[in-house]
């Protein structure tokens, strides 16, 4: 048996798989709330206690770039290293980027899986690019060889914000003064992201925040919260800050799409795309992602689509390792 799992900052997904990387229904599958344990060795070896399960390979997708095996989190106080946990399972194991783990998922995907906002060519192939905003912000693509493709991991997320309009401009200039530095596309194409670029919006008097919505966001998840109110309509405020999140995403992916060259697609992966499906839908997101002068053609021809399976990374995993054992 196989052993994936997808290590996120939220939530550590662990599941088993047989040898050919499927996952088999009743095969045990958990779902474990990250920062409430020290490490994933810690949840690794709860899993396999309460599963009874004994596994000849492994492979963890984690989010953060990963060197020679080992990965420094980017959204959790962990180091994850491959060697550690070969020895702790008695099984080799590998650690890859999670949307590296998201981008070998793909083919696991069937077609009520995957929403299209682009058809894009009949005939296209080629690279493909991964663009995912959830916790953070993780980017990968898939290199096309002629008869395959190839996953690989990028840190894409964390390159420098452009602005688009003036009032991009504001934002960059007021999330450098929040964070102190450096403003990565994470900070506005996030979660933590969405908060932010609605407060922004708050801050410089672009939108009211009632009291009956400032006990919203503190009680409830802030992102979750603004996203069902601008998607229901009831606060301008926050459907300002939707628009302009979709907006900043779209402006990315297309950016993630010519660096990749992905005439083979572009897929949208992580935790908000899914619930956000029928906004990227309205032209706003297209809008961005199209936007690139002479490009514009070349983007056209790119379909692009949005993953629905929540587990994707995690069958990813099962699929690398399966990969990787029988190298």
């Amino acid at each position: 048996m196989i052993l994936g799992g997808d290590i996120g900052g939220t939530h550590t997904r662990l599941a088993v798989f047989d040898d050919d990387g499927r996952k088999q229904a009743g095969q045990p599958d958990r779902t474990y709330p990250s920062r409430e344990h020290a490490g994933l060795e810690v949840i690794v070896r709860r899993f396999l206690d309460e599963t009874g399960v004994r596994v000849a390979a492994a492979c963890f997708g984690v989010a953060g770039p990963v060197k020679n095996g080992r990965c420094v989190a980017t959204n959790l106080p962990w180091v994850v290293d491959a060697a550690d946990l070969t020895r702790d399972l008695g099984a080799r194991a590998w650690v890859i980027n999670d949307l590296e783990a998201t981008a070998w998922g793909l083919a696991a995907l069937g077609p009520g899986e995957v929403a299209e906002l682009s058809p894009g060519a009949p005939d296209a192939a080629g690279n493909i690019a991964v663009v995912a905003a959830g916790t953070g912000l993780g980017e990968a693509g898939l290199y096309w060889d002629g008869q395959r493709h190839h996953p690989f991991a990028t840190e894409g997320g964390h390159a420098t914000l452009a602005p688009d309009d003036d009032v991009e401009a504001e934002l960059l200039v007021w999330l450098r003064k929040r964070v102190g530095g450096h403003v990565s596309w994470e900070r506005a194409v996030s979660g933590p992201g969405l908060v932010s670029v609605y407060e922004f919006l708050r801050d410089s008097g672009r939108g009211e925040e009632p009291a009956w919505l400032a006990d919203a966001l503190r009680e409830g998840d802030p992102g979750a919260t603004i996203t069902s109110l601008a998607l229901e309509g009831k606060s301008p405020l926050c459907v300002r800050a939707l628009d302009r999140f979709v907006g900043l995403y779209g402006s990315e992916a297309g950016n993630a799409a010519l660096k990749v060259m992905a005439t083979g697609g572009v897929y949208l992966g992580g935790g908000i795309a899914p619930r956000i499906v029928s906004k990227l839908k309205d032209g706003t997101f297209l809008g961005r992602f199209l936007a690139k002068g002479r490009m514009r053609p070349l983007l056209e021809s790119m379909p692009v689509r949005v993953v629905l399976n929540d587990q994707a990374g995690l069958l990813g995993a099962g699929r690398c390792a399966a990969v990787l054992a029988r190298a």
